[in-house]
């Protein structure tokens, strides 16, 4: 069966996981972790890509980003992963493929599962085992959306915004929640809805829009079509 071709739509935000391949580390030390931030920052502000929030693990990426034109998240996506694949098959002194075959992403819906998205991205590295807190791993935005540090590439959603009305305010209330976590329903979910590339969010979110495209935004009934007997 055919691959869906992925859904990127102007205006809203879209989970995209990137991994190595076969699950091979896509960075070595800091100094590739840097690099690749550095084109994410690079590459988003040239294709009009706001990132709200990332993480760069050992071996995949996630990206929480909404871009500007329909174009501009595949783009983004390819301009980045040829960069860093020239960078580091260099580095290294290795040649051939680093990422597992195309990114994988999904469009969500912004008022039901942004936040959330923020935070399944954030716990990403204590899901792993790597820090006990958040706040201890360097290679992700959560340290920008406490105000720990500036982060360059991270642009805040609206949503993020709303959550007060002072930057303190807002830090304090997004901290408040990724401490509050996720039901693993929900991480399970967030997971399997980016890598299926289904959107995520109300059925009437969902219906309107598909209105807007051809594509196929959720996953058909199990099982093979009805067909009328024939008399």
């Amino acid at each position: 069966m055919a691959r869906q071709p992925r859904l990127t739509v102007a205006g809203y935000p879209h989970h995209v996981i990137q991994r190595g391949n076969d699950r091979q580390a896509i960075v070595r030390n800091d100094a590739d972790r840097e690099r690749l931030l550095g084109l994410l920052t690079e590459h988003g502000a040239i294709f009009k890509v706001a990132v709200h929030a990332y993480v760069i693990m050992d071996n995949h990426l996630h990206v929480l980003a909404s871009p500007e034109t329909d174009e501009g998240l595949p783009k983004f996506m390819q301009a980045v992963g040829r960069s860093y694949v020239r960078y580091f098959n260099l580095r290294h002194q290795r040649s051939g493929t680093l990422w597992e075959g195309r990114y994988r992403s999904n469009l969500i819906e912004s008022e039901r599962y942004l936040l959330a998205c923020m935070v399944y991205i954030d716990l990403n590295p204590v899901r792993s085992g790597i820090v006990a807190q958040p706040a201890d791993f360097k290679w992700s935005s959560h340290r920008h959306c406490i105000g720990q540090l500036n982060d360059k590439l991270v642009t805040p959603h609206a949503l993020f915004w709303g959550l007060g009305n002072t930057p303190f305010a807002r830090e304090a209330a997004y901290a408040e929640l990724v401490q509050a976590g996720l039901a693993q329903a929900e991480t399970d979910q967030l997971t399997q809805s980016a890598l299926s590339g289904w959107a995520l969010g109300s059925s009437d979110f969902v219906s309107e829009l598909q209105q807007s495209t051809t594509r196929r935004l959720m996953p058909g009934k199990a099982g093979r079509p009805f067909k009328k007997p024939v008399d």
